[in-house]
């Protein structure tokens, strides 16, 4: 599923192979650097620049003021790990975009598809996993404690790494650089093959994932206005409230972005099935989409910045260390009960 995959067949605008040469028929080549090609290799420098800086900023916080002492921060240090490394593999496709060829040879292209599977599979499971950690944090973390260890969660992600690790085997046999691009081997590479692909990518990368997060976000905040009718007028309904609010912004930023970001990419990708012939104004498209579903991975840390009082505090402190006191994410993450009348100060995200 990864933007690599269908991103080297269609990204770099592959119709129709000729399977009887070693030529690729019907490919659209930028001849000039157009304005086009110039703003969107800015923009991957851009993508590029933020993705990386901010998601080193997210580990370095976790590693140096946290020390993942609790089992958000082990999945947000994963997430921010797999975000991070995914944007390695943007210099090498922004460059094969803008130049319209593959120049670092057959072995770096294995092994840039391979870690950008990894990578994005990962960051998907690890936003999956964060949604059910959230609702067992904040409905019932007494109950959910023994599942919600620092040393669970880091089996746990071990876990999702391997996962990811199966998951993308096949683009580390199918892809190469014979063609003079980064793509899938013609000669496997029939409609049939690549549609199974495509689904099986969809349903492991994007539908089950997202569905996933709705239905435990959803459950969520439900069971946070349930809560907050049963506490009436009492002191503690106002923190409910707030909180419900909280949550709600959280669920609706993560559930609307990941959508945003990776929605248009797999529709795109689904309708180069059908295409006889990819016009200019469709490859453009598809580089556009394709830019915006890394785009996600740099998304991520601009969220805790935003709605994670936390991460804020973390981040204040590595930027004015002498002005900043510790801070640790364990109150924030811990110890909420939503039926508690005290209400301690509950972050959403750590």
């Amino acid at each position: 599923m990864e933007t690599a995959m269908p991103l080297e067949i269609f990204y770099d605008n592959v119709s129709i192979l000729d399977l009887d040469s070693t030529s690729i028929n019907n490919i659209y080549i930028h001849k000039d650097f157009d304005a086009f090609s110039v703003t969107m290799a800015l923009l991957y420098l851009a993508v590029c620049i933020v993705g990386l800086g901010g998601n080193s900023l997210v580990i370095i916080s976790i590693l140096k003021l946290d020390k993942m002492s609790s089992a958000t921060t082990v999945y947000i240090f994963n997430l921010a790990l797999a975000d991070g490394l995914f944007m390695v593999g943007l210099p090498f496709i922004a460059i094969q975009n803008f130049q319209d060829q593959w120049i670092f040879g057959d072995m770096v292209c294995k092994l840039v598809m391979v870690l950008d599977g990894i990578n994005q599979f990962t960051s998907v499971f690890c936003l999956t996993v964060m949604s059910v950690d959230r609702y067992m944090a904040l409905v019932d973390p007494l109950r959910f404690a023994r599942w919600r260890t620092p040393q669970r969660a880091k089996v746990i992600a071990a876990l999702m790494w391997f996962i990811s690790l199966f998951s993308v085997i096949p683009m580390a046999i199918h892809f190469s650089a014979h063609y003079g691009l980064c793509t899938i081997d013609p000669h496997v590479a029939s409609d049939t093959w690549w549609l199974t692909f495509l689904i099986y990518t969809f349903i492991l990368g994007f539908a089950l994932p997202f569905t996933v997060m709705i239905v435990f976000y959803t459950a969520l905040v439900v069971t946070l206005k349930n809560a907050n009718r049963q506490h009436g007028g009492t002191s503690s309904s106002l923190e409910s409230h707030r909180l419900e609010k909280q949550v709600t912004k959280m669920v609706v930023a993560v559930v609307v972005v990941f959508g945003v970001c990776w929605l248009p990419f797999y529709v795109f990708n689904f309708c180069s099935l059908h295409q006889t012939d990819l016009v200019l104004n469709f490859t453009r498209g598809f580089e556009f989409v394709v830019l915006l579903s890394y785009s996600w991975s740099c998304a991520n840390p601009i969220l805790y910045a935003c709605l994670s009082e936390t991460f804020r505090r973390h981040f204040h402190a590595l930027f004015c260390p002498h002005k900043s006191s510790p801070t640790h994410c364990d109150r924030d993450t811990e110890g909420y009960v939503l039926h508690d009348t005290n209400i301690q100060d509950v972050n959403v995200l750590a």
